[in-house]
């Protein structure tokens, strides 16, 4: 029997669209970001920009929340209303304690000390104590917090400058910041902060710095940013006054009044049109209440304005304090990111500074340092979160988009000047929404993947100086329906249907030619004609046309080095080629023949009429022969035989059906109706003398094609404990092949059988949740490496990753 090593080689997954969905660890080595249900792990100071290496499971809602507590520790929170503690321990991260905390979606998360506070549409904050054990950790509800009907969307905590008290900020739909400090035991409303005209969607905290800087060591600001396009910051300090100065006290109720007055005045509406944007110059004063010293008071003054994005605030996060001299520490640097596509880094003006140096109180001026992203590029969502990261190789600002891929750029310290020097580095990438369908293309050096956010993507596997590392290397086609199905058609050419009647066939335009040379990706076909440039999708159109100019950032700035999301999402389209129509209804499934001949394709039915299977000619894509016959329900998967000589057919009517080649056609030859349930997907042995059904009655069953009989034998029949929804057979060598089951439940189960008795089959591994998927497997496929007992297996899923892993055959 073989013996299995499995290992994960590539997972291709999205970011969810939640500004507080991804984490960055103390040590900005590890970003944990949700996508689906799952929580992913990417190191991103990895030399061979690896990408993401692991997903954890266990949530049953779409997770929304991640904050770290520690290096070995974070949280993660869901639209259910839970809350689950993973602790890195054993060499593996492992879920320590699952809290149902809230009856409704928790929107926003945050720690400090040992407590966690989340906050949910239930409108209510609750505060959580964090009991550390051995193998388990605690979580125990403190206090719940009551926002009387008002959602929080943002919230913060730190300890208060110079205190062991802790500051809770609070933003949601009020359009304030809200206040609570927290001194023995629990949390008081202190202040509310005004100001901002709509929704608070983010804040961020900045603790006071460690050095000796005059003027900054004892100041915590608070940085807010609004739906309504500003970032707002606030100065916490302690309020130092003599007690026996009363006077002072009355001068300054009596300057509360003047500003008040002011402020009246700037919000008079009659101003103009920004007469509404408040500018708050009031001192809120806050005081917390301590056994051993008594009451301390604290100041909140509104410092500055940041007004710079187009559309609304979506996240804020400081720069890091650390400093790779050592010598002085960087300014303070905020991190913003928007709907309008934009990620501004703000510091600080230093000429202001020196001006105003010795007046400690004058207002700082913010100036907009860098601003990174698209110009104009609200068509693709904008960004929805950032984060500062502080890595060995310097700065870097990510954001993740929209479409949940993430963009990056890293800071290279300037020799001489002021300015660091930016540049764009590689992220990761993924199908936003479940992966439907995927292949390899006639070589193996490509897989194609398509999903229901309407993209078609091609992944391949770069060279590198120790290995071989996977990226997405095209978007060739961004559509405007969901994509169900793909196949390739030759080396440069693939056909996709989507959730509609037509079947469109894509061909490589020269500049993916070109990239994927300069990268060196293994199996490339040479060209053999001219190409168009690029492709490009007319306004209000869905069919990507051709153009001759190859898109300016291709020629100056790509060589050498993939695409990033960005121009994946912009320049990387394929021109269209051509449409085949046939079909009274929406595709559902499309197979192509092993010579690339013949393409077959099904749609939606729910009568024989329309339950039929249409084959094309490849080369003329007119029909070949008539329409195939005899389902009376949607057809679930075709699948043509290694020599092109039979095509199968599964379908939602729980039979399977063969049609055998002759003259210009494909005619009827068996059926059979064994599964009591729909058959998911049905797979050809690669020598042509086995194929198999996988159905929603939990077996998988292998039959024996019989030229002579119009009865075909069923060999074996596999039993699993849920759905079999997927299914690839791959020869391992003259004796030996390998079948794979994929799950509805996720797990992928492998199989070892001999060629010589195809009736016994052998468990050989099962690939758990943890590698494999948690959700309904779509699609599973194999392909051969150079090296003879190496296989790669990919897959991908509803949970809306695609999977490609390494399988390698041994012998006991």
């Amino acid at each position: 029997m073989s013996k299995l090593q499995v290992s994960s080689a590539y997972i291709s997954a999205a970011t969810n669209r939640f500004n507080h969905a991804a984490a960055l660890s103390p040590d900005s080595t590890i970003v944990a970001f949700a996508t689906g249900s799952l929580i992913a792990l990417w190191n991103i100071d990895d030399e061979n920009d690896n990408g993401v290496y692991e997903t954890l499971q266990g949530h049953e809602g779409t997770v929304t929340c991640l904050r770290f507590f520690g290096d070995d520790l974070f949280f993660s929170a869901d639209d259910k209303g839970a809350v689950r503690a993973w602790r890195w321990a054993g060499a593996k991260w492992s879920c320590t304690v699952t809290v149902e905390a809230h009856s409704k979606p928790i929107s926003a998360l945050a720690v400090c000390g040992n407590l966690v506070a989340t906050g949910s549409s239930d409108s209510s904050v609750k505060i959580w104590s964090i009991k550390q054990g051995s193998e388990k950790d605690e979580l125990d509800e403190c206090q719940t917090i009551s926002l009387s009907g008002q959602y929080p969307l943002a919230i913060v905590m730190t300890t208060l400058p110079q205190s062991k008290a802790i500051i809770l900020a609070v933003g949601g739909t009020d359009r304030n910041v809200n206040v609570w400090t927290r001194s023995e035991s629990l949390f008081v409303r202190s202040a509310t902060l005004p100001g901002h005209e709509d929704w608070v969607r983010a804040l961020a905290l900045r603790s006071p710095s460690s050095s000796d800087r005059a003027g900054n060591d004892d100041t915590l600001v608070l940085a807010s940013g609004s739906q309504d396009g500003t970032i707002r910051l606030w100065n916490i300090e302690l309020l130092v006054k003599p007690v026996s100065s009363t006077h002072k006290v009355n001068g300054n109720s009596s300057t509360d009044e003047l500003l008040d007055a002011f402020e009246a005045s700037l919000a008079d509406p009659t101003e103009g049109e920004e007469g509404g944007r408040q500018i708050t110059l009031k001192r809120h004063v806050i005081s917390v209440k301590f056994q051993d010293i008594g009451v301390q008071q604290y100041t909140i003054t509104f410092d500055a304005l940041l007004i710079g994005h187009e559309a609304g605030v979506t996240s804020l996060s400081w720069a890091s304090q650390q400093t790779n001299t050592g010598n002085h520490l960087p300014p303070p640097t905020l991190l913003s990111t928007s709907t309008d596509s934009s990620l501004i880094l703000w510091s600080p003006s230093d000429t202001i500074i020196a001006s105003s140096s010795n007046n400690s109180a004058a207002p700082s001026i913010w100036i907009n340092r860098q601003r990174f992203g698209d110009v104009g590029g609200q068509r693709l969502g904008g960004f929805v979160g950032g984060i500062w990261a502080h890595t060995s190789q310097g700065d870097e600002a990510m954001a993740w988009g929209w479409s949940g891929g993430w963009r990056r750029w890293r800071s290279v310290r300037a020799d001489r000047g002021v300015e660091d020097e930016w540049r764009e580095v590689g992220a990761v990438s993924g199908h936003r929404g479940p992966v439907k369908d995927l292949g390899w293309s006639p070589a193996g050096e490509y897989l194609i993947s398509v999903g229901l956010d309407q993209t078609t993507r091609i992944h391949g596997a770069i060279p590198c100086p120790s290995r071989k590392v996977w990226h997405e290397l095209a978007r060739p086609q961004v559509h405007g329906y969901d994509l169900v199905g793909v196949v390739w058609l030759g080396p440069w050419t693939f056909a996709s249907v989507a959730d509609e009647k037509v079947v469109r066939v894509f061909e490589a335009p020269g500049s993916f030619i070109e990239t994927v040379k300069c990268l060196g990706v293994g199996g490339v076909v040479e060209n053999d004609r001219d190409r168009p440039a690029a492709a490009s999708v007319p306004p209000l159109g869905l069919s990507n046309k051709a153009t001759s100019d190859a898109p300016s950032l291709v020629d100056s700035t790509r060589q050498g080095r993939r695409p990033f999301d960005g121009e994946l999402a912009a320049t990387t389209l394929w021109p269209e080629v051509e449409k085949v129509f046939g079909h009274g209804y929406e595709s559902i499934t499309i197979a192509s023949s092993h010579s690339h001949e013949l393409i077959a394709t099904a749609c939606r039915a729910t009568s024989p009429q329309h339950a039929v299977v249409r084959v094309y000619s490849a080369s003329t894509y007119q029909p070949f022969g008539s329409p195939l016959e005899g389902h009376t329900l949607t057809v679930t998967r075709i699948a043509f035989s290694p020599d092109d000589k039979y095509i199968l057919t599964v379908s939602r009517d729980r039979t399977w059906r063969a049609f055998v080649k002759e003259n210009d056609g494909y005619v009827p030859v068996t059926m059979d109706k064994s599964h009591a349930r729909i058959i998911w997907d049905c797979a050809w042995g690669s020598e042509g003398d086995i194929f198999a059904t996988a159905s929603r009655d939990k077996t998988v069953k292998i039959w024996a094609p019989n030229a002579t009989s119009d009865r075909w034998p069923a060999l074996a029949t596999l039993k699993f404990k849920e759905a079999a929804t997927a299914i690839a057979f791959c020869s391992v060598d003259d004796l030996r092949r390998l079948l794979a089951v994929g799950l509805e439940t996720g797990e992928i189960f492998i199989y070892s059988g001999s060629k010589s008795s195809p009736d016994t089959w052998d468990l050989a591994c099962v690939v758990g949740r943890r590698t494999a998927h948690v959700n309904h497997i779509h699609r599973l496929a194999w392909r051969t490496t150079e090296e003879a007992h190496i296989k790669q297996l990919a897959s991908c899923s509803e949970d809306g990753t695609l999977k490609v892993m390494t399988v390698q055959v041994g012998v006991d």
